[in-house]
């Protein structure tokens, strides 16, 4: 029976899919305000560096990021290990970027889930993981090691706190080792890069998409009904950047189609919406998705997947991670628009629009992607490796 280990901020996601879940162990200082406190504090101390180009961001965000995410794998060791005891697992499904030694240490079978880009799993011929730039790209060398000297100083101190839990330290700049049980790759046939070195078929799973299932969404009327839907989400990030979406609001006025936006917990500071846009603290991405004629996002694997999933072209503006790297494969492979999120014009953003939403051979291609990978069915396909390994 399949359970779920999160952070105390995940609480109830699982359950109203009917799973158990257990919540890590929160310290005798944390609240769920504070912690959502920290996190808002984190994000609003980095907004000014969205814009900065993926090796920039190097010392500004993925720096001090890879420093938060070992600070967390330190702090959650103990609450974790005594959950672990508590649970006695046959196995464990680990969907995150770094490793917790607690789970390592636990002395059964465990599967990686690599849901960011392709491009977490190294090789010649895939390009430098976060940035956002092709594999043969002249400067790869200078973006990889600058990657490597900004995250030392967070790896310096994971690998210490491996080796005090018994485990081997990993190479420069890798946090997460591959399973030697399995490893689970949301990676679509459509944007899969063709590697130097192939992964073992029977270690590396690639998944077509696992779409989940959310609540039915009915569009609200709006004054242009027969008009194109486009869905506009930057994610849990990127919603805190008003001006930039006030700025593209202020474009969809002027455009034949009907917008729907998710604006987080931000809808507040929209005074002046259009008749034409329709604002949201959260939609069931993929019902609204499904029903989409374009898709505009900040090219997160999940979001970026779900538009391939249901044949719908996208329009990325990437502002961190492997939003650059999805955003630059969505135009290598014909699947999408890559805009920079500072400096568009409106003629420049409305162009984009036109040719994804009427590019006949682009909407033809995107029904044969959407095709493949609903037949594929990758969330079948993931259970069933997973049981597989188990030798079950």
């Amino acid at each position: 029976m399949p359970v779920f280990i999160c952070h105390q901020g995940f609480t109830g996601v699982f359950d109203e899919y009917g799973f158990k879940e257990y919540q890590l162990p929160a310290s005798p200082k944390a609240t769920s305000q504070r912690t959502e406190e920290t996190w808002q504090a984190f994000i609003n101390a980095h907004l000014e560096h969205f814009n900065q180009d993926p090796t920039t961001q190097l010392q500004t965000y993925v720096r001090p990021t890879w420093d938060a995410i070992v600070d967390s794998a330190i702090h959650a060791e103990k609450g974790l290990e005594s959950l672990i005891k508590r649970i006695r697992p046959d196995a464990f499904v680990l969907d995150n970027v770094i490793m917790f030694p607690a789970i390592a240490n636990a002395g059964v079978p465990w599967t990686r889930v690599v849901s960011c880009a392709e491009t977490e799993i190294p090789d010649p011929a895939v390009p430098p993981y976060l940035s956002g730039m092709a594999a043969d790209d002249p400067e790869r060398g200078h973006f990889e090691a600058a990657y490597l000297e900004a995250t030392a100083p967070a790896h310096r101190r994971y690998n210490a706190f491996r080796r005090r839990r018994g485990l081997a330290a990993l190479p420069p700049g890798r946090f997460l080792e591959t399973s030697p049980h399995l490893n689970l790759l949301l990676a679509p046939e459509a944007v899969r890069y063709q590697r130097q070195h192939p992964l073992p078929e029977d270690l590396f799973v690639f998944l077509e998409g696992c779409v989940r299932e959310e609540a039915q969404f009915d569009p609200p009327p709006l004054p242009v009904n027969d008009e194109p839907i486009i869905y506009l989400s930057f994610g849990s990030l990127g919603a805190i950047d008003t001006e930039l979406i006030g700025r593209m609001i202020e474009v969809f006025a002027t455009f034949p189609a009907r917008f729907f936006v998710n604006v987080g917990g931000f809808i507040e500071s929209y005074q002046k919406v259009p008749d034409n846009v329709y604002l949201g603290s959260w939609f069931p991405q993929p019902s609204i998705v499904a029903q989409a004629d374009l898709f505009i996002h900040h090219g997160g694997n999940n979001s970026f997947c779900e538009a391939l999933y249901y044949g719908v072209p996208s329009l990325i503006m990437p502002y961190c991670w492997d939003g650059h790297d999805n955003g630059l494969r969505a135009a290598q492979t014909g699947t999408g628009i890559h805009m920079q999120r500072d400096t568009w014009t409106p003629e420049q953003l409305c162009d984009a629009m036109l040719t994804l939403l009427h590019d006949k051979s682009l909407r033809e291609r995107m029904l044969r992607i959407s095709r493949h990978m609903t037949k594929a069915n990758g969330a079948s396909m993931a259970a069933s490796s997973i049981l597989r390994a188990l030798g079950q």
